[in-house]
């Protein structure tokens, strides 16, 4: 394979990018005894722009990859959700279920995603910083891949590869791989305030944003956020997906400010508390890059669409899908790679893919289009926000938290819905 080609390194498996899907498949591969050669573009720790709350369903992947995720580790737990919209805010606890914990975490994400860096290189994975990947190396005869090239121009060899890369993906997109304009996309902004409301039990949602008092003034478009850090600090931010008729046509660091000016002024979310800039960030939905395997690549994370269309959390679906991946590609890798049944077990992972989250993020789509339009957000929060059963199951369904085999009616329902949709 290398014959010819100087190469900087060569392993069994190359994964690009150490966000929480690359990390997280990482360090399941170098468990199942695979050399994994992890690139990282920049170096930690390092800023990414997110939320850092994390709902129960990724609690579950970090618990399964071994994190301790106990308070005494750092991490701040919380019990659920408070939403604001219609008259008051709504309180719902996350659901007592079998599948899942019955908490959520926050935890900035320089140090949650240098964790996970470090967690794959305990476990064998040799990690390279400031290593920014730009394109493939292929081979001439079959397209297929067969390693990376990096701006500094260094080579790195491997039968396989991984694209942990993120919205942009350079990588896929010079495999050919390009974003699906018929899936939901959102553009979230956030940034921290010094507030006393650090200290709090419920992740928040604000599913209205006024720019005066509410009911009284003109509704924003969007969706905001409020997390406390437990630090002295609030995670605020807000997102607009595309199917809102602002999406590309607003200023949202000015939106985000318009909406915060109408918090109370004790929250202390005004600019002389602002402690970092403003920054915004792409939320790729619902599978809007495929196929998610081809030619030796495998796409996961944001790089292959995987944040969730109901509520835009990103990093469960980047972890399940690195888990998925690093099953089919330790697979093929004792199965013998370049042989037709390794390549079966390789096409294994978008099925696998498609089996637990198509039909999900189908109806995802589908409610991003409903929600689209302001009347319908309106009548949603002045009418379904009161009445509790329904809403502990929109929680269920927005969060993707459901029993598979011995849930409740509300997750029967939800897990119906699921598998008739066709697959996104």
């Amino acid at each position: 394979m290398t014959q010819g080609l100087a190469a900087e390194a060569e392993a069994d498996v190359i994964v690009v990018g150490a966000g929480p899907a690359g990390s997280t498949a990482a360090a399941y591969l170098a468990r199942r005894g695979l050399d994994v050669l992890l690139l990282e573009k920049s170096a930690f720790p390092r800023e990414k722009v997110c939320g850092d709350g994390l709902t129960p369903r990724a609690t579950r992947q970090l618990i399964r990859l071994g994190i301790d995720t106990s308070e005494q580790a750092g991490w701040l737990h919380n019990k659920g959700l408070r939403i604001y919209g219609g008259d008051r805010p709504f309180e719902l606890n996350w659901p007592d279920l079998t599948d899942f914990p019955p908490y959520g975490l926050v935890r900035p994400r320089a140090d949650f995603d240098d964790l996970l860096a470090k967690h794959a290189v305990a476990a064998g994975a040799k990690m390279l910083e400031n290593c920014n990947v730009t394109e493939p190396v292929l081979d001439e005869r079959t397209g297929r891949i067969r390693g990376v090239r990096t701006r500094d121009g260094r080579t790195f060899l491997a039968p396989l590869v991984v694209a942990a890369d993120g919205n942009s993906t350079r990588l896929s997109v010079a495999m050919g791989l390009q974003k699906k304009d018929n899936r939901p996309m959102g553009v979230a902004v956030r940034t921290y305030y010094t507030s006393p409301r650090t200290n709090d039990d419920y992740l928040e949602s604000w599913l209205e944003l006024w720019d005066g008092k509410p009911g009284q003034s003109d509704l924003l478009p969007g969706y905001g956020w409020i997390f406390g850090m437990g630090d002295g600090t609030c995670n605020v931010g807000l997102g607009i997906l595309n199917t809102s008729s602002a999406f590309g046509k607003t200023d949202y660091k000015d939106l985000l400010q318009r909406w915060l000016d109408n918090t109370p002024a004790e929250w202390g979310f005004r600019e002389q508390n602002r402690t970092i800039p403003v920054r915004g960030a792409a939320l790729p939905m619902g599978f809007n890059r495929t196929p998610h395997y081809t030619r030796g690549l495998l796409l996961i994370g944001d790089a292959g669409g995987m944040v969730n269309p109901f509520n835009g959390e990103g990093i469960a679906y980047a972890m399940e899908s690195a888990e998925l991946a690093a099953d089919a590609i330790a697979e093929a890798h004792y199965r013998g790679v370049g042989t037709p049944s390794a390549e079966r077990a390789l096409r294994g992972y978008p099925t696998a893919l498609s089996d637990r989250l198509g039909g999900y993020y189908r109806l995802g789509t589908i409610f991003v289009k409903l929600i689209g339009n302001p009347q319908v957000m309106r009548l949603c929060t002045r009418y379904g926000l009161p009445r509790r059963t329904l809403m502990r199951f929109t929680l269920k369904l927005l969060a993707n938290l459901t029993d598979a085999s011995d849930g409740d009616a509300m997750d029967k329902i939800i897990n119906g819905l699921s598998k008739i949709a066709p697959s996104a």
